[in-house]
């Protein structure tokens, strides 16, 4: 019997890309013919991207602002025995479900992420989307725009995400390791937006990010971090 999915997405004012997000989403289960839910959980109080939302059939709640906190909210409203938690932006590359129960089928592992690209024909942008790829690989520990996800029992034992303003997507996957608990790593990349370099200049978002994860590891709080992402 194959696995019903639940797929998580935290939002906060992402009322520009989350309906096209949900069309990629809703296109590739029914092609690949899997059982799934998406959940939407809005950061913001007024709940102004799942206003977009009405009349599409996902699933809609209002959580407290913080990645952390939003995931949590949606795996708890989760029916599903494989939980994928995916950014707004962020597109899932063809058969990714299939990939993902075969990951966890035949690697042992009971969680895990994708390779990760960049949409841009930029080199940089490549480049940026190469290194992430080699250290997630090298590390064992993905980041969150990767895609992360867990067979349910095991998201349930970590306990969730950590109730923090940053790093949750290091931390969890940090814990998961520290348990003995492989990571498995799909060798097909999702594809996330560059707007986030774009807005913010490429050297300055590559090195800030890089500075945090450092800095992080060294054991600088998350509540210090989060001031400095700011």
């Amino acid at each position: 019997m194959s696995p019903r999915f639940s797929i998580i997405i935290p939002v906060l004012h992402e009322q520009a890309v989350i309906t096209a997000t949900i069309a990629n989403l809703g296109e590739l289960l029914y092609r690949e013919d899997s059982d799934g839910e998406i959940i939407v959980v809005d950061g913001d109080a007024e709940g102004k991207t799942i206003e977009t939302l009405a009349g599409t059939g996902v699933k809609t709640a209002l959580g407290i602002k913080g990645r952390g906190n939003q995931m949590n909210r949606g795996a708890a409203l989760a029916e599903g025995d494989i939980l994928l938690f995916l950014h707004a932006d962020t597109r899932l590359p063809p058969g990714a479900f299939g990939l993902m129960e075969t990951a966890l089928q035949n690697t042992g592992c009971r969680a895990g992420a994708f390779d990760l690209a960049i949409a841009s024909d930029r080199p940089v942008f490549r480049m940026i989307a190469g290194i992430a790829s080699i250290r997630s690989r090298l590390t064992r520990i993905p980041y969150g725009d990767q895609g992360f996800f867990f067979h349910r029992d095991c998201f349930q034992e970590l306990g969730g995400f950590a109730t923090i303003p940053i790093m949750e997507d290091v931390e969890i996957m940090r814990r998961l390791k520290s348990r003995g608990e492989e990571i498995a790593i799909i060798p097909h990349p999702v594809m996330t937006s560059a707007r986030r370099w774009e807005r913010e200049g490429i050297i300055r978002c590559t090195l800030r990010n890089w500075a945090l994860i450092i800095l992080y590891l060294c054991g600088v709080q998350p509540e210090r971090l989060a001031r400095c992402y700011r």
